[in-house]
């Protein structure tokens, strides 16, 4: 919000004080009629003083009117106008400003109802032309922004929104800027702030991004079981050539399945039989088994009874 200036209000009491003294001698010399005069024309001189004086800001341009006509622009800092004659009929923002514009239930190339934010920045770079060529240069760039948005969005697919915003951002800001270039405004940038669709559209379009997710989990799986099958088989020619490899990885594995205390190991009789462990394996569990037998006997068998012994008769 623009603070009013106190210079103007400074240089009418100013002046007024300095005129003081020339009304004193006035006084002095034609008596009450004189001082009343000259105590007039100095307010008159105060006022005129004041109401000449103009103040515009760092970030400000003044644009001078002379009964009617465009005059000259001035400021930043003071400048000052012919009272009555001149008038300044705007203070043109010359800062980067921002606008926010929206389109709502605007129908997209594919016929999908959506709502988009965006941001609009842009900066005026003529104040003559903004003042003086367009009534209100900021109702404007707002229309014009707005109108932009749902073209471009009307001839965009859903997927292409969702995708390509930055894409979009640059075609709406060629568009702006092209509307806006007879204002004397010049767009810097545009950016979209969201795209939102309706609620049932979302849950479909998360269902097919889930279902298209297991399709590549499930191909995923699938070509990692083709590559172990391929190194099977590689594995498979290999131990074929050399038969010792194969019973020598068949032991490995039976001891890395041993070494986890486990007491039971299930092995295929084809692998038993083609590491020729038949045999071991039968003299092993036999041994078991009539280790096993031998202590059930040894617990059961019956204590022997010593006979008493005999006392001679006397």
């Amino acid at each position: 919000m623009r603070q009013a200036s106190a210079m103007p209000t400074t240089l009418f009491f100013l002046v007024a004080l300095l005129g003081l003294w020339p009304a004193y001698l006035a006084y002095r010399a034609g008596g009450p009629a004189g001082g009343v005069s000259a105590s007039l024309l100095v307010l008159a001189c105060a006022m005129l003083v004041g109401s000449a004086t103009r103040v515009a800001s760092q970030w400000e341009r003044a644009v001078v009117l002379r009964l009617g006509r465009f005059q000259a622009l001035r400021g930043p800092g003071l400048f000052f106008i012919i009272p009555i004659v001149d008038t300044v009929a705007y203070l043109i923002d010359v800062r980067v400003i921002t606008s926010s514009f929206k389109a709502e239930k605007t129908l997209t190339k594919d016929t999908v109802p959506v709502d988009v934010d965006a941001v609009l920045f842009w900066r005026v770079v003529d104040p003559q032309r903004a003042a003086l060529d367009v009534e209100d240069y900021s109702s404007a760039i707002a229309w014009a922004s707005q109108t932009a948005l749902r073209d471009v969005i009307g001839k965009t697919m859903l997927a292409d929104m969702l995708e390509g915003r930055e894409k979009i951002s640059r075609e709406l800001g060629r568009i702006i800027d092209e509307r806006s270039q007879p204002w004397g405004v010049n767009v810097i940038s545009v950016e979209l702030k969201d795209v939102l669709i309706p609620a049932s559209l979302e849950d479909a379009m998360s269902m097919q991004a889930q279902a298209e997710r297991e399709r590549q989990a499930r191909l995923i799986l699938g070509d990692s079981e083709r590559q172990v099958a391929e190194k099977f088989q590689e594995a498979a020619r290999t131990y074929a050539d050399n038969p010792t490899a194969f019973h020598l990885r068949a032991m490995n594995m039976l001891y890395e399945g041993l070494k986890q205390n486990s007491t039971i190991v299930v092995v295929p009789s084809s692998a038993v039989d083609s590491m020729n462990l038949g045999a071991l394996s039968g003299v092993t569990a036999l041994g078991m088994e009539l280790e096993r037998r031998q202590g059930k006997i040894r617990e059961h068998r019956p204590r022997e009874h010593k006979p008493a012994p005999v006392r001679p008769a006397a």
